[in-house]
């Protein structure tokens, strides 16, 4: 007759091993910086009233408009230094419309940081 062969009990404690070490590894190889960063500020109460006007940047889902003209991405430097008078800062009006994705806000915000000597204010939609 042909002898029982008896089955091991299988051990848990090296699986448990590499668990570990696997989540050890991709903890310590994984970054947690953030790629790139909008900067927001808060708004301030009750400031003087300027004689500047700013310039109104209406964001569109397929559009940018500087003051009711079309614009792109491309010619925004240009067209915010049409609007530029002197070495004040300028401001700017952000309204954004119902179909604007985060992404192409954030695409708008990244394009007018680059911009120097630019304040941002982003309008609240209603």
């Amino acid at each position: 007759m042909r002898s029982m062969r008896r089955r091991r009990r299988l051990s848990m404690t090296s699986l448990i091993d590499v668990i570990f070490l696997l989540l050890l590894f991709f903890m310590l190889s994984s970054t947690f910086t953030r790629f790139a960063e909008v900067e927001f500020i808060s708004a301030r109460s009750g400031g003087a009233a300027t004689t500047e006007r700013p310039v109104f940047l209406s964001l569109a889902a397929e559009t940018l408009r500087v003051n009711g003209s079309e614009t792109a991405f491309d010619s925004l430097p240009g067209s915010l230094d049409e609007h530029r008078s002197g070495d004040a800062p300028l401001k700017v009006l952000v309204s954004t419309g119902a179909n604007v994705t985060a992404q192409r806000l954030t695409d708008l915000l990244v394009a007018l940081r680059k911009i120097p000597q630019v304040t941002v204010t982003v309008l609240e939609a209603t």
